[in-house]
């Protein structure tokens, strides 16, 4: 017999909705609405998105020696960030491989780590176990905090709308905290599609009315705004090149080897450095790439990516349709020798090769980096 899944406290509202509920890390959430991915995927590039992401887990650090604590466990300086800053950060494992990413706040009186839904035990426990030796507290605070993610051009519009404090002087990739219709709430400048927005954290019970306060507050400013489901959320992190756990990282995909060696600061000590240095120096004998179908065909998770002799080179971590750039493409796992971008490698598609080209990431730039 199925353990239960958990509900998110927008469970029935998705319902209400006629979303179409699906199993994902232990949860049932929306996987798309009425209108279908494509066009909620669309939505949010062109106007705002509003996503329940409530599934993710929030650990708080607090104790004078939370910020030594942190740099030992995570690959990013953590010294290096100020009062209300956030980064994205990796924790490895002492072999280089991947025991989450995250992103981490560092608040005036905490710092505030966010962690992946699948891996939130697995995580806290990781917390706990090397908090020996650390005038800290590690505490999972997922219970009680609720997190929705609301994105796109005219995010930052539809959420000026019910916040006093002035978006416009809170600038990408930093936090504040601020009351929404009067709930306390934090607003990172944060997310994970490529577009403008916020990622908010706020009181689970109040979870219904603030999901219902932004929907209202961009329809009746007369922007475009839906609810998203799973499928358009990854299909629009993997078109701006972010990394999903169990993909394009994993215990045994490598900071490196993903491409994500920018989020490790060798200068100071952490767990897995040792490792990841040794990888580096021997060179990487397997790397993720980007591709992209030259023939008609639908790649998917784990499908076998073969050289163009019909050697076997490596395995696709992420095959979808991507719409805002309409290519059928994904990110591979494949031997580094064919890793450059223009190499011709072919994908196997129930049984049949089919051709296809490595070229660089992101198939999408986001808005931030042009």
């Amino acid at each position: 017999m199925s353990e239960a899944l958990n509900r998110t406290q927008l469970y029935q509202w998705h319902v209400d909705h006629k979303a179409r509920m699906v199993p994902f890390a232990g949860w049932e959430m929306p996987v798309q609405y009425p209108t279908g991915p494509i066009e909620e995927h669309h939505t949010t590039r062109r106007s705002a998105g509003l996503f329940d992401i409530d599934h993710m887990g929030q650990i708080v650090v607090t104790g004078p020696q939370a910020e030594a604590f942190l740099n030992k466990l995570l690959t990013w300086d953590v010294s290096l960030m100020k009062p209300n800053e956030a980064h994205y950060a990796l924790m490895c494992y002492d072999n280089g491989g991947v025991v989450d990413d995250v992103f981490v706040y560092r608040l005036p009186d905490r710092w505030f780590v966010v962690v992946n839904a699948s891996n939130l035990a697995k995580d806290s426990q990781w917390m706990q176990e090397h908090s020996s030796g650390y005038e800290v507290t590690v505490q999972d605070v997922s219970p009680e905090t609720y997190m929705v993610a609301l994105q796109g051009p005219s995010a930052i519009q539809i959420l000026q709308k019910v916040v006093q404090v002035d978006m416009a002087s809170v600038p990408r990739f930093t936090a504040v905290q601020a009351p929404v219709d009067g709930i306390s709430t934090l607003i990172g400048r944060t997310g994970y599609t490529g577009e403008e927005g916020v990622e908010l954290f706020f009181p689970a019970e109040q979870a219904v009315h603030l999901w219902q306060l932004l929907l209202d507050a961009g329809q009746t400013a007369g922007l475009d705004i839906k609810p998203i489901g799973l499928a358009a959320r990854d299909s629009l992190r993997f078109e701006a090149g972010m990394p999903l756990y169990g993909h394009e990282i994993s215990e045994t995909i490598t900071p490196l080897a993903a491409g994500l060696g920018w989020a490790c600061k060798f200068e100071k000590d952490f767990i897995g450095k040792a490792a990841l240095l040794k990888q580096k120096e021997n060179g990487l004998t397997r790397k993720v790439v980007a591709f992209e179908l030259t023939e008609k065909g639908m790649p998917r998770h784990d499908y076998a990516v073969a050289a163009p002799d019909g050697r076997e080179i490596g395995l696709v971590v992420t095959g979808l349709y991507a719409p805002t750039v309409d290519k059928y493409c994904g990110n591979a796992l494949i031997s580094s020798e064919y890793a450059a971008a223009g190499a011709d490698i072919q994908v196997v598609i129930r049984g049949k090769p089919k051709a296809a080209t490595v070229v660089k990431r992101p198939f999408y730039t986001p808005v931030y980096r042009r």
